[in-house]
C-alpha cells in the first residue's frame, strides 16, 4: 500500500467493486461530471473496467482509497493513459460524498504524483477537470500543479457544456515543492 498522511491507495479487492459501484457509479450527476462519456448504469457483476482491474493493461493503474484510520473504503484512484515513452501520465480520483471536505483529495494527489514520479519515473502528471470542481483544483495546486490552460465548452454534461481546466506538474516542480515543504 501506498501511504499518505490520511489515506493509502492500495489494490482493488473484489469486496470494493459492489461499494465503489453504489457510491460513485450509481450517481448519475457525479458519474457524469467525472466520466469523459454519457452515464449509463453499471450491471452488478459485469467486468466494467472503471471497476474491475485488468492487470495486463499497462496505460492504467487502479487503485482503492483507504482512510488510514480505521482502513475504510473511501474513493477510488487512478493513473491512466500511461506513456512510457514521453513518460507522461493523467490522474484521476473520486471520492465517496461522506469523504469529501475531508482532505483527502489533496492526499491522494500527492500519493499518485509520489507514485508517478519516483514509482513509475514519469517526468509529466496532468489533471483535467471541470472548471467547476473547486475541490479538485484547490487539489491539484496545494500539491503544486499549475493550470495550462482552459478548454472552452469541451465537456457535454447533464445537457450542457461546461470548460475543462487543464494542469500540468514537472517532475522537476513536483521536487522543488517536496524540498520547500520538508526544509
Amino acid at each position: 500500500m501506498l501511504k499518505g498522511v490520511k489515506v493509502g491507495l492500495r489494490a482493488r479487492h473484489e469486496s470494493d467493486i459492489d461499494v465503489l459501484r453504489t457510491e460513485l457509479f450509481d450517481d448519475v450527476v457525479n458519474a457524469s461530471r467525472a466520466e469523459g462519456a454519457p452515464w449509463r448504469p453499471v450491471v452488478p457483476g459485469s467486468q466494467d473496467p472503471r471497476l474491475v482491474v485488468d492487470h495486463t493493461n499497462e496505460k492504467v493503474v487502479h487503485f482503492s482509497v483507504v482512510e488510514l484510520e480505521g482502513n475504510s473504503l473511501v474513493g477510488a484512484a487512478t493513473l491512466w493513459g500511461i506513456d512510457t515513452h514521453n513518460r507522461t501520465a493523467h490522474i484521476g480520483l473520486g471520492l465517496f460524498p461522506s469523504s469529501r471536505g475531508k482532505g483527502y483529495g489533496t492526499d491522494v494527489v500527492a500519493v499518485l504524483c509520489h507514485y508517478g514520479f519516483v514509482v513509475r519515473s514519469l517526468q509529466r502528471l496532468q489533471i483535467e477537470t471541470l472548471a467547476d470542481n473547486t475541490a479538485m483544483l484547490r487539489s491539484a495546486e496545494r500539491n503544486g500543479f499549475v493550470r495550462e490552460g482552459v478548454l472552452r465548452s469541451s465537456a457535454w454534461v447533464m445537457g450542457e457544456f461546461l470548460d475543462q481546466v487543464l494542469l500540468g506538474l514537472l517532475l522537476e516542480e513536483w521536487k522543488e515543492g517536496k524540498e520547500r515543504k520538508e526544509g
